[in-house]
């Protein structure tokens, strides 16, 4: 476990994970912020759309992101900046990978990047940006 630990603060770090985006977490969503869009949530209005049936909340992967950031980079960091690019729409059932790569390291300063990246089951980008983060070492008394 160490070794991993060291090998997330290393540039060329790379990580993937795979979340299922299910209409209970849509719901969850529009409740949690108040987006009832029709298009995350009615079926016969999502059917009247160039998209032909609902798509998730973008901000859902923005949020797995922050999550998965801190499982596979690891805890006790700060996540300081992203940017999100949502290149193709996510639908209820659809399978998402996010790819982490660390990018970037300023070790002296505690600072890192990140490019993030997720793709559905087909392997089609559907989302792509970049974080910052503030890299924990350690509680320091």
């Amino acid at each position: 476990m160490e070794q991993e630990q060291q090998e997330r603060k290393d540039v060329g770090y790379k990580k993937s994970v795979t979340h299922k985006v299910t209409d209970k977490m849509v719901h969850q969503f529009a409740e949690m912020s108040g987006d009832y869009n029709p298009i995350h949530l009615d079926d016969d209005y999502a059917s009247k759309t160039i998209f032909k049936k609902r798509i998730a909340h973008g901000m859902i992967l923005g949020a797995l992101v922050s999550r998965y950031l801190n499982e596979t980079i690891g805890s006790g960091g700060i996540y300081l900046a992203q940017t999100l690019k949502f290149v193709k729409p996510v639908y209820i059932d659809d399978e998402v990978t996010f790819d982490f790569e660390v990018t970037k390291l300023h070790k002296a300063r505690g600072f890192g990047t990140i490019e993030t990246k997720a793709r559905n089951q087909n392997n089609e980008v559907v989302l792509k940006g970049e974080a910052t983060i503030m890299m924990d070492y350690g509680v320091k008394a």
